[in-house]
């Protein structure tokens, strides 16, 4: 039989793929059992989106006979499960309540700085308690931040927030005795007050209370925490337990003062009353309304921190958590109340209040003088 040229070069492609197809089916043949196994023990999805597809070459094969490619799954390691740390309740309450505190303590510093005859001793010091509580509704804001949205396992981290609510809370509980020793003052020496007590020293006195907080603020960042020995923390970690025992004592300190000092104002008040006769019954009434008053604000003080400081004492990190939120919560009240107590209360700022909001002045504000001894 005589084949042209082009018969034969069909006939040798023929020949060509048909040992093609005959490899293909042989290599499937030999991987029928083992692909059996495999798909019997795990069966894989196509549609699975873990498991990849790609076409698998024997590297060893390099000659010119036909590459069998076969079909295999690639299996991906699975992706590693991302830990969300769930929000609890009570940071978020702490967190609500510092938004209070920032918010209230802001507005009393924007009327202070804004009105240029509130530049008395006693504005001065409650500016400073403003200024105390503002930072401290801030630290609660930034260690919720830092717990839930910056890495708080490092180390400056956590100590920035600590130093700072330290720091904050100690300035705003020694500003309230300073308050406290300025009502006694006005009281105690009262004809000489004015020209003794001078804005100057004023500001000395407030220059010291910051420093001394500053100082208590920095002292987990000198090396007073337990970071590297949790067995020393406090019920507020990095604290260290002694340092914790060491601030509630000086805190128990500076409330029996207080106590002592407002029960002197009480003793002096009721000894005025006595001395002004003619207008006794009139008296009598302002001063024990006064006595109510200044027993409110020692109670609602001591109802706040005396839990906490209490707590510190006995306490330690071994104690649920959920003991130290409940009584951490009350402490940060008090800078809830203190704008209302010393700030909101006094009839110059509320009449700088009015003003910035409506431009007038209500008929029944008071605008007699407020004198540091008014409670």
């Amino acid at each position: 039989m005589i084949f042209n040229v082009r018969e034969l070069n069909v006939y040798f492609s023929f020949r060509h793929r048909l040992a093609m197809i005959l490899s293909l089916a042989a290599a499937a043949a030999m991987s029928s059992g083992s692909s059996s196994s495999l798909n019997s023990s795990s069966p894989l999805d196509p549609f699975d989106s873990s498991t990849s597809w790609s076409l698998g070459e024997d590297p060893s094969n390099s000659s010119s006979e036909p590459v069998v490619r076969t079909l295999t799954p690639e299996l991906q390691p699975g992706t590693t499960a991302v830990a969300v740390q769930e929000v609890s309740p009570w940071d978020i309450a702490l967190c609500v309540t510092g938004t209070l505190i920032s918010c209230e303590n802001a507005l009393v510093i924007a009327v202070l700085f804004y009105t240029p005859t509130l530049r008395a001793p006693m504005f001065i010091l409650i500016g400073s308690l403003a200024v105390a509580d503002l930072l401290a509704g801030l630290g609660l804001i930034l260690n919720f931040v830092f717990t839930y949205l910056v890495d708080s396992s490092v180390e400056f981290v956590t100590l920035l927030s600590v130093g700072l609510l330290i720091s904050a809370f100690s300035a705003s509980v020694l500003n309230i005795l300073a308050i406290t020793v300025d009502r006694y003052l006005s009281l105690y020496n009262a004809l000489t007050y004015h020209t003794e007590r001078t804005v100057t020293f004023t500001y000395v006195m407030v220059i010291f209370i910051w420093v001394s907080c500053l100082t208590l603020g920095l002292l987990p960042a000198l090396g007073w925490n337990c970071l590297k020995d949790d067995s020393t923390c406090s019920i507020c970690r990095p604290v260290t337990k002694n340092n914790a025992v060491a601030l509630a004592v000086t805190f128990l300190l500076v409330f029996a003062l207080m106590m002592q000092l407002y029960l002197q104002i009480c003793k002096i008040a009721f000894r005025h009353a006595q001395q002004i006769a003619v207008q006794h019954q009139f008296v009598a009434i302002s001063t024990t309304k006064g006595v109510s008053t200044l027993s409110a604000i020692l109670c609602a003080f001591g109802a706040c921190w005396l839990p906490f400081a209490m707590y510190s004492i006995v306490a330690d990190s071994t104690y649920p958590v959920i003991y130290t939120y409940a009584t951490v919560l009350p402490a940060t009240c008090c800078s809830v109340i203190n704008p209302i107590i010393y700030a909101f209360r006094n009839p110059d700022i509320q009449k700088s209040l009015w003003m910035a909001c409506c431009g007038c002045v209500p008929s029944n504000l008071s605008l007699r003088p407020r004198t540091s001894s008014d409670v």
